[in-house]
C-alpha cells in the first residue's frame, strides 16, 4: 500500500477543494450535486464502461472529504454511488448496470439504501423485512427507519430476507424498489438535526417486484450486503473527517485573528495544543480510511472490513473532538450562525452513531481481530 498519495489523488483533492469553496457553507444541495456530477466526481468510483471514472472508493472518499472540509458535504454520496452503485457494479445483471450506473454517475438518478429497522439496527440478523415468491414475481413486506433521502431518490435498494429452500432459514437479499411501487410508502421522521437530506420510515406492504428487481445471486446475499457496507463505513469516515477539518479550519482562523491583551489567543498553549491534537487525530483517521479504501479497491474484502470499521470509529471520535474544540475556541461566537459551527455539534455525533455505533465496532474488533469471546 502506498504511504504517500499519488499525484492524481492530490490533483483530485485540489480540484474538489476549488468546487467546494465556490459553493461554501451556505450551499444549495441540488446545484452542488449537479455540478459535481458534470465534473465527473459523483461517479468517480464507477466503471468507465458505464459512464463512471473507473476509480474506486479511494477516489470517491477524497471527493466527499474535500467537500466536507469546504463546509458543503453531500450525504447522498455515501448512499447512491458508494453503496448502491458499488453493489450494482459488482453483482448486478447487465440490464441493471445499463439502467442504473450511467444515471448514478451523471447524477440524473439517485438511489437510497434501506437496511435499518425498528427492531434491527446494528443486528442485521434480526431484519424482518421478508420477500417470498409469487409466481415469477417477489412480494416484499416490512418496515425500515432512518432511511436518508428517500424523497429525492428514484429507487431504494432494500435489504430483505428470503427463505433458503434447503435449510428453511432466512438469508439476506437485496431488491431495487422503485419510489412509485404500489404498497411502498414513506413517512418523514421529525428530526431535531436539520439537514438537506431528510430521514424517513418506510412501509412495504406486499410490494410486488419483478424477478429482475433482485440484485445478484439469491444465495450470496450476505457477501453482497457487506460489499456495500464496507464502502458505507469508509465514506462515513470521509464525511466525518471533512466535517472535522472544516470545524478545525474555522477555529484556526479565529485563533490567529482573535486578540486578547494584545496577543492572538492561538499563541496560548491552552488553545493551541488542543487544536494540534485535533489535527493529529484527524490525520490518523485519514490514514486508516486510506488503508481501508486501498484494501477494498484491491479486492481484499475481509481485511477491508476490519479497516473500514476502524476508520469509521477513528474518524467519528476525531470529528467530535475537533468540533467540540472548535466551538470552545470561538466561545460564544461558536454558537452563532455566522461561523456555522453550532449545527456541527449534533451532526458530529451522527458519525459516532451511524451507520454502526462505536460500541458495535469495538465488539467487531474484539471478536474478529482480537479473538475474544462474545457476550451476546
Amino acid at each position: 500500500m502506498p504511504t504517500i498519495e499519488p499525484e492524481e489523488h492530490k490533483s483530485l483533492r485540489e480540484a474538489v477543494t476549488a468546487l467546494g469553496k465556490r459553493h461554501g457553507r451556505d450551499f444549495n444541495r441540488e446545484e452542488l450535486w449537479s455540478e459535481a456530477a458534470k465534473l465527473g466526481y459523483l461517479g468517480v468510483n464507477l466503471p468507465e464502461a458505464y459512464g463512471g471514472g473507473g476509480g474506486g472508493i479511494a477516489e470517491l472518499s477524497i471527493v466527499l472529504e474535500e467537500l466536507g472540509a469546504a463546509g458543503c458535504p453531500l450525504l447522498m454520496m455515501v448512499v447512491s454511488p458508494a453503496i448502491c452503485g458499488t453493489v450494482i457494479a459488482r453483482f448486478g445483471t447487465e440490464a441493471q448496470k445499463q439502467e442504473w450506473l450511467p444515471a448514478l454517475a451523471d447524477g440524473t438518478r439517485t438511489m437510497a439504501f434501506g437496511i435499518t429497522e425498528p427492531d434491527a439496527g446494528s443486528n442485521s440478523h434480526r431484519i424482518t423485512t421478508t420477500a417470498h415468491r409469487d409466481g415469477a414475481d417477489w412480494l416484499l413486506t416490512g418496515r425500515k427507519v432512518f432511511i436518508s433521502g428517500v424523497d429525492i431518490a428514484d429507487a431504494t435498494l432494500i435489504v430483505g430476507r428470503t427463505e433458503d429452500s434447503r435449510t428453511g432459514r432466512l438469508k439476506p437479499c437485496l431488491f431495487i424498489v422503485p419510489r412509485d411501487a404500489e404498497g411502498f410508502t414513506r413517512r418523514q421522521i421529525d428530526m431535531e438535526l436539520q439537514a438537506a437530506e431528510k430521514q424517513f420510515e418506510l412501509t412495504l406492504d406486499d410490494v410486488r417486484l419483478p424477478a429482475e428487481a433482485l440484485v445478484g445471486d439469491e444465495d450470496a446475499g450476505l457477501l453482497q450486503l457487506f460489499a456495500g457496507l464496507n464502502p458505507e463505513r469508509i465514506m462515513t469516515a470521509a464525511f466525518a473527517i471533512g466535517m472535522g477539518r472544516y470545524a478545525l479550519s474555522q477555529a484556526i482562523t479565529y485563533a490567529r485573528d482573535r486578540t486578547v491583551w494584545n496577543t492572538p489567543i492561538g499563541a496560548h498553549q491552552a488553545i493551541a495544543h488542543p487544536l494540534a491534537q485535533a489535527h493529529i487525530d484527524l490525520e490518523l483517521a485519514r490514514l486508516m480510511m486510506q488503508k481501508a479504501a486501498h484494501l477494498y479497491d484491491t479486492g481484499d474484502d475481509v481485511a477491508a472490513g476490519e479497516a473500514a470499521n476502524m476508520a469509521k470509529y477513528a474518524a467519528g471520535e476525531a470529528c467530535v473532538k475537533a468540533v467540540d474544540q472548535a466551538v470552545h475556541t470561538l466561545g460564544g461566537n461558536g454558537l452563532t450562525r455566522e461561523f456555522g459551527l453550532a449545527s456541527l455539534i449534533t451532526a458530529a455525533r451522527v458519525a459516532r452513531i451511524a451507520p454502526v455505533s462505536r460500541e458495535m465496532i469495538l465488539n467487531y474488533v474484539s471478536h474478529q481481530t482480537l479473538g475474544l469471546p462474545k457476550s451476546y
